[in-house]
């Protein structure tokens, strides 16, 4: 039985490369909750693509028993979480858990767009914030500077922020004492019904589904049974541990603690995140208030190459699921590509990271295409549908309007790319919020279409400013604007698989774009080939690849001219006939190509 007051539950929340994982490593490493021989860089990143990446993408959790310097023995329970913007539902729910946040910055960059994210997450959840700053070794490093910063942008005291560097170990002592110092125990009741919170659930091939869970009030014991407020459903405990990254046993979990269980549940998808715990016989008056579900933002379909892997796709897709909740498919068929899934992602990052695991931890080669977003679709029968992807759009006629859903999106730029950054967002149909400066660097909000943000716009942010930009959005809901669908036509056939959404403003442009990248793409056959595109009915721009030519008059030696031209009749009508009978041939590199548009 653990005194409440010698518990400390806190996350560490930074920008992207921060050194959030780093200074974890040195924390488990100083309180030897991991033996020497076994430490390794980046501890918590368990997943191959996160090592390889150097990112974090799930949220990971650590147990650390730490005698500190006034003789009593406490318990610290930390959250490592992501700093990309795609991964931003895992910080939320980590946040909920835990009472404090340590702050890392880097004291060579200073304040970053996804520092400010995170940090407004911690204080939404009322965490105590203790700042650090991260890198302090370095020559490029000044304290000073971000110390003021911290204070202008964030608005929180930074006179007592911890000078570290996570990669040497200097201050990593002082960071344990402001931990157990400065940030308070958790409140609880070990007498009340059980009450406890579901953080996270992922899939254990051993174990089946492992629950991870905050305990708010009472106290479970192995052997208990247990329902899930939300789902009603029931279960009896079988296993109960805490994870000092391995997990070790232990007898009961009370108040304030974080801790997993298994109970022989076979789905994740039967423990929703921020579910209330309690005891079947004895349950609590009142659910927790849970965290709203993550949303897809982006959307796009993924086929086999082979049409024969499809099975092992839908495996794939399936055992990914079971540990990845905010990832959603459903089956699609298209007539270029044959069967395959209509995905939903939370953003660009994470349906890369998606991908290359499908691509590499399950062996199958994939098309992906182009990535769209929900559209609302407002009939003039009153109803409203849902549009996901594009080849799916109703007949006009019966349209009254059509919303896209729009972002608020924060860019931190030095004050020599703020030009370019205006102007990329003008590009983007951006409407421009606000405009303030913190130091040497622009702070601009704009309001920008998330269909336009989606494609390559973070690319281009990283390239007109050299890198020095940091980019981070919210969604701000649907507005309704001038969209169209523009359909691609090859040898007057629609390829479903490139077809968009467009602003009509943008639509020629685009279409022109489009067309003279698939002339380039496209092999040429035995006949002229049209590429098209196509608002409706009206085609919007052309180009004609021309046909590869045999030539029929090479045996003609003088003679009459009707000889010649009597073969060059006959060739003609074969090629017209060819061109009705024969199928365009259109490489896979195409499709992932022509997506990659420049504006």
């Amino acid at each position: 039985m653990t005194d409440l007051a010698r518990i400390r539950n806190f996350s560490i929340v930074a920008h992207i490369d921060h050194g959030k994982s780093t200074l974890a490593d040195r924390l488990i490493q100083l309180t030897g909750t991991v033996a020497e021989r076994d430490m390794k860089a980046q501890m918590l990143d368990s997943m191959d693509i996160e090592r390889e990446r150097g990112i974090t993408i799930k949220a990971n959790t650590v147990r650390i028993e730490y005698p500190a310097k006034d003789g009593q023995t406490y318990i610290l329970n930390l959250i490592d979480t992501p700093g990309h913007v795609d991964f931003a539902y895992e910080v939320s729910r980590s946040m909920r858990a835990v009472e404090g946040s340590l702050l890392v910055v880097d004291a060579s960059q200073g304040v970053e767009a996804q520092t400010l994210a995170n940090v407004y997450q911690a204080i939404d959840a009322n965490h105590e914030i203790v700042p650090v700053l991260n890198k302090i070794d370095l020559p490029a490093a000044e304290p000073a500077r971000v110390k003021e910063q911290i204070e202008d942008v964030i608005g929180i005291d930074a006179s007592q922020a911890l000078e570290i560097s996570a990669k040497t170990g200097l201050g990593i002592p002082e960071v344990l004492e402001a931990i157990v110092t400065r940030l308070p125990a958790p409140k609880g009741d070990r007498d009340a019904p059980l009450k406890a919170m579901l953080v996270d659930s992922w899939y254990d091939s051993y174990l089946g589904v492992v629950v991870m869970i905050r305990i708010i009030d009472g106290v479970v014991r192995k052997g208990d049974m247990i329902k899930m407020m939300q789902t009603g459903a029931r279960y009896g405990i079988d296993k109960l541990a805490v994870l000092k990254p391995q997990m070790v046993d232990i007898k009961e979990l009370g108040p304030g603690e974080i801790g997993i269980f298994t109970a022989s549940i076979k789905q994740v998808r039967d423990t929703r995140v921020g579910d209330t715990i309690t005891h079947e016989k004895r349950p609590c008056a009142k659910a927790l208030p849970g965290f709203k579900p993550s949303i897809p933002v982006v959307f796009c379909g993924l086929f086999p190459v082979d049409a024969n892997d499809f099975d092992d796709l839908r495996d794939a897709i399936e055992k990914l699921q079971l540990n990845d909740a905010s990832f959603t498919a459903e089956m699609e068929t298209s007539a270029a590509l044959g069967f395959g899934f209509r995905c939903g992602f939370l953003g660009l990052l994470h349906l890369e990271v998606i991908r290359d695991r499908l691509e590499r931890e399950y062996d199958i080669d994939l098309i992906t295409t182009a990535p769209s977003v929900v559209y609302h679709i407002h009939m003039k029968d009153g109803t409203m549908r849902e549009l996901h992807n594009p080849a799916d759009m109703p007949d006009l006629t019966y349209v009254e309007r059509i919303e896209e859903p729009r972002i608020k999106a924060t860019i931190l730029v030095p004050d020599e790319y703020l030009g370019a950054v205006l102007k990329l967002c003008e590009d983007r149909r951006g409407i421009q919020m606000d405009l303030t400066y913190a130091g040497q660097r622009a702070m601009v909000v704009y309001d920008l279409p998330l269909n336009e943000v989606v494609f390559d716009f973070y690319d281009r942010l990283k390239s007109v400013t050299k890198g020095y930009a940091s980019f981070d959005y919210q969604m701000q809901g649907y507005r309704e604007d001038k969209l169209v669908k523009m359909s691609i036509l090859v040898n007057d056939e629609p390829v479903d698989a490139l077809s968009m959404m467009v602003h009509r403003d943008r639509a020629d442009a685009r279409g022109r774009a489009m067309c003279e990248k698939l002339k380039e793409l496209i092999p040429r056959h035995m006949f002229k080939i049209p590429i098209q595109a196509a608002i409706g009915g009206k085609v919007i721009a052309r180009e004609t690849l021309s046909a590869l030519r045999k030539d029929v008059t090479a045996k003609c030696y003088g003679g009459d001219a009707t000889r010649k031209k009597k073969l060059l009749e006959k060739q003609k009508a074969g090629k017209k006939k060819m061109r009705q009978f024969g199928k365009v041939e259109i490489p896979q590199e195409a499709f992932i190509n022509a997506l990659k548009m420049d504006s």
